[in-house]
């Protein structure tokens, strides 16, 4: 099998631990303090990923964001973050 195929075999599987934490994980500081991670402004986003995403599990969240963002995926979290609007 030609590496090529290989690829285009590998499922993407998203972590569901991983998308309940981008939509419920705060801002902790700046501008957008106490905003969701999901609700900051792209332009916000991309500032921060010029300049470089915080280390840790922050930057790993933010990180997700700027490609969620980048590539206009955020419809894909509307009803997690509305199911966990009613669960709060």
């Amino acid at each position: 099998m030609a590496p090529t195929e290989k690829a285009a075999e590998t499922e993407v599987t998203p972590d569901p631990e991983h998308l309940l934490k981008l939509v419920s994980t705060r801002m902790p500081f700046g501008k957008y303090a106490g905003r969701c991670l999901v609700d900051l402004p792209e332009p916000y986003v991309v500032w921060l990923a010029q300049r470089g995403f915080p280390p840790g599990e922050l930057g790993d969240l933010l990180r997700s964001v700027y490609e969620i963002k980048l590539n206009g995926l955020e419809y894909l979290l509307g009803p997690l973050k509305k199911a966990l609007g009613k669960s709060l």
